[in-house]
């Protein structure tokens, strides 16, 4: 039987290729693992079944993948199973067996960065559950496919390098990784740059990201910092890429003389005084502020032989300061704040008068911040308590005082001594944020990150550059965010990962330069938002910006609160202020409407005037009847604008007079209604009475369109009239 025994090998080590895209669904091949070939008196031996491959990312599910058999028995009566990761281990269900067939099919996708190979036992039983051959490996190898883009180990990279470097010179490296095979084109990395802002001074190797100069000319008085944009790409420079950026930060060499801003100065010195300030020298120099190779040096070259004048730089603005120094002044040094009783200087007088010997004493003769204390016999001089560095008798670092020498003759002789004394510059202050609050993007490819500065109240040498970095006692802040440095004093903050919306604080640990370093711990409240395309935040983000000031959650709730409180505050004062005053304007109303004539009316139109001929219409004063001639019209008149509230007093109907004797009586009582009326003209103008009709009890109250001339009328009845008509009857009735 084992004679008859065939090996056919249809094997599918490369039949899911990745080049060769979706494959197509097809039958598949078939194995007999446990045949053996024949072979003459010789134990006969099991082939070895090779790998079978099958490529990551497979979407066609289920894919067959191969068929094995068993000669022993007839097709029906084999039962096959499979076992190991994949099928009863993990992963589970990956791959799956027909029992009765033997065909083996993949179920999932599978990844090669996770599983790049599985291992499987392949069994053969009859019906009965015996043993028909012995168990065979199979195994199943994942072919790599390009699905995993490159990634920078930073997201920037920093390096620094001599202005002036010749080409060629090493400034930084650029590290990338691919997830991918890396045996295969998928993980073949290429550097390159893509942008530097300028000329092309750097160059990078494309196998090893190393990045170095190319030309001269690199200048940092022209461009102190460059930054690069880095690409790194797959398949060998043609497949998926990513970016990061190089800041190279060029270091200053003393290639700039200073100079001096004018040919000439022009300064006074007073007589016979020493130890003062005559003037100032401005100087410029192009290189590093505060660096050695920035700060001057002054020598008097010629014009003082007798070396009466000094020249010392300042350090803060690398300035020259001429001084006097023709009585010879006494200069020391102390560091900045010395403790009482750190010793300065020691004055020693001599006597001339060396045929009476005499005993001299010394003291102090300006002193303006009685800082020091001399011994008046030895003429020590130390200090008495510490000087404030704010002092404004501390000029430009220096500190001048005057002793006293004095003998003991009558009358006394005196010398003075001038002391000057610098204050050491003393690294006796940490850097500090400023602002220690920022805001960012939530996601790392959306914005430049927070730029951080800082500041430091010491003097170069003992400030910049500063050393930023993550506190070491927060492991977990590296693993979320990132510190690069950008120049001397500034520093930028990024995410790794995509961060919570909201207030994060975080704590920063700032280092200075000077001997010795100081540091501090300082916390760093970082706002993190939403951002749009162009990396500012959206409107409406879910960040708090005012956590950027360091507001808690409960501190806005209690200003909103309070807010809300003064608003419903001030609505209830409004309101009750309103119901004042309408309950003032009722009562006012009620007081005008009880009498009017206790209140002053303001009448806005006078009218009545000989020249007036606007106020009021003239035709009115005619008769009735010609004016339904002419076909004016009839009515009230109108009300008067000077009237409060604009409303008319309702008309009292009065009797008509029956007798002469009660005309007076009727006049009068319209008068002063007329005057009472807010609803008519004044009574100096001319009233506009409606049309009585025809054969009316009283008459004709006026003649004025009957007659133009005075002759025939008879004014002697206005006697009669009362004393307010007795004037008109002697200007028009007879004598």
């Amino acid at each position: 039987m084992d004679a008859a025994l065939l090996l056919a090998l249809g094997l599918l080590a490369q039949s899911l290729c990745p080049s060769a895209g979706v494959p197509r669904l097809r039958q598949p091949r078939t194995l007999y693992p446990w045949r053996r070939a024949p072979t003459l008196g010789r134990v006969r031996r099991a082939w070895v079944i090779p790998p079978i491959s099958v490529s990551e990312n497979h979407k066609r599910l289920p894919f067959p993948l191969v068929q094995i058999k068993s000669d022993k028995q007839q097709l029906g009566s084999v039962i096959y199973s499979i076992q190991g990761p994949g099928v009863d281990e993990e992963p589970r269900g990956v791959f799956s067996i027909d029992k009765f067939t033997g065909k083996v099919s993949l179920n999932a996708m599978l990844d090669r960065e996770k599983t790049d190979r599985f291992r499987l036992r392949a069994f053969a039983l009859d019906l009965g559950g015996s043993t028909l051959e012995e168990p065979t490996d199979l195994e199943i190898v994942v072919v790599d496919q390009n699905d995993n883009r490159p990634v920078f180990r930073q997201e920037v990279f920093t390096g620094r390098v001599l202005e002036g470097a010749v080409p060629g010179t090493y400034v930084t490296r650029a590290e990338a990784t691919d997830a991918d095979d890396p045996e295969t084109d998928n993980a073949a990395l290429r550097y390159s740059i893509l942008e530097q802002g300028g000329p092309q001074l750097f160059s990078i190797d494309p196998l090893t990201g190393e990045i170095r100069t190319v030309q001269v000319g690199l200048d940092r008085e022209v461009v102190a910092v460059y930054n690069l944009t880095l690409q790194v790409a797959d398949m060998s420079g043609d497949g998926l890429t990513a970016t990061a950026s190089a800041i190279i930060t060029l270091e200053d060499i003393n290639d700039n003389a200073p100079e001096f801003t004018g040919d000439q100065f022009f300064m006074e010195a007073a007589e016979a005084v020493s130890g003062v300030d005559v003037g100032r020298l401005e100087v410029e120099d192009r290189d590093l502020p505060g660096s050695p190779n920035w700060a001057a040096r002054f020598t008097i070259l010629e014009g003082d032989p007798d070396g009466q004048f000094t020249i010392r730089t300042d350090p803060r603005t690398n300035e020259g300061v001429l001084s006097v120094v023709k009585e010879n002044p006494l200069r020391t040094s102390l560091a900045e704040g010395a403790a009482p009783g750190t010793p300065v200087a020691t004055f020693s007088a001599r006597d001339p008068d060396t045929q009476q010997p005499q005993r001299l004493s010394y003291s102090k003769d300006y002193d303006p911040e009685d800082w020091l204390q001399v011994d008046g016999a030895t003429g020590q001089v130390q200090t008495q308590r510490v000087l404030s560095p704010a002092s404004p008798f501390l000029k430009d670092g220096w500190y001048r005082a005057i002793i006293l020498a004095r003998d003991d003759a009558f009358p006394p002789s005196t010398a003075t001594g001038t002391l000057s004394i610098e204050i050491l510059e003393v690294n006796d202050h940490a850097p500090e944020l400023s602002p220690p609050w920022g805001s960012l993007c939530s996601t790392p490819d959306r914005g430049s990150g927070l730029l951080l500065g800082a500041t430091d109240e010491d003097l170069p040498p003992h400030g910049a550059p500063f050393h930023f970095q993550l506190s070491p006692r927060v492991p977990e802040l590296a693993r979320n965010w990132s510190l690069s440095q950008v120049n001397v004093s500034h520093a930028r903050l990024r995410p790794r990962l995509r961060v919570p919306e909201g207030l994060h604080r975080l704590s920063l640990l700032l280092q200075d330069s000077g001997q010795p370093p100081q540091q501090r711990e300082q916390p760093l409240n970082v706002t993190v938002c939403r951002c749009g395309q162009d990396g500012a935040c959206l409107p409406g983000a879910a960040a708090l910006r005012a956590g950027g000031a360091g507001i808690s959650l409960g501190a806005l709730v209690i200003m909103l609160a309070s807010v809300i409180l003064l608003l419903l505050l001030a609505l209830l004062v409004a309101l009750l202020a309103r119901f004042r005053q309408q309950s003032w304007d009722k009562r006012l109303l009620h007081g005008l409407q009880d009498d009017l004539r206790d209140n002053i009316l303001n009448y806005d139109e006078q009218g009545g005037g000989e020249e007036d001929q606007d106020a009021y219409d003239m035709d009115q004063l005619r008769h009735p009847a010609e004016l339904a001639a002419l076909g004016a019209p009839l009515g009230r008149p109108p009300l008067r604008r000077d009237a409060p509230f604009g409303r008319a007093r309702p008309q009292v109907i009065r009797a008509l007079p029956t007798s002469p004797a009660d005309i007076a009586d009727f006049i009068n009582d319209g008068l002063e209604a007329a005057d009472s009326d807010p609803s008519v003209p004044p009574y100096d103008t001319a009233l506009i009475y409606d049309y009585e009709g025809d054969g009316s009890v009283a008459g004709t109250l006026s003649s004025i369109l009957s007659s133009l001339d005075d002759e025939d009328q008879d004014y002697s009845c206005l006697r009669e009239w009362g004393p307010r008509f007795s004037r008109l009857a002697d200007l028009y009735g007879p004598p």
